[in-house]
């Protein structure tokens, strides 16, 4: 497995709607990009200061499969027209994951 972890600070001026509309649109990726094996997306929860303002956590068989993920239409369209307007800030790692019990 190879995981793709992404955090995205929103701007001060963006809008409900507008963070809105990241979710929706990042919650039809799985349906047109098939190398995601697992994909799950949310707002910070508020319980510590300072945090990021959203999450990614995606999963693929390999790294190969991510750099379809990165490069695919669909998820550059929802970067180019939602995430890239209202993004003050943004923090990303892939790595293999170890399980550690």
């Amino acid at each position: 497995m190879f995981r793709h972890v992404v955090l995205l600070q929103w701007t001060d001026d963006a809008t409900e709607e507008q963070r809105e509309e990241v979710a929706r649109r990042l919650s039809e990726l799985p349906d047109a990009i098939p190398e995601l094996r697992s994909y799950q997306i949310g707002p910070d929860a508020g319980v510590n200061q300072g945090n990021f303002s959203f999450a990614v956590v995606a999963d693929f068989d390999s790294p190969e499969d991510y750099v379809v993920y990165r490069d695919h239409p669909a998820h550059l369209a929802v970067v180019d027209e939602c995430i890239a307007p209202i993004l003050a800030a943004r923090a990303a790692v892939q790595f293999p994951p170890r399980v550690i019990l």
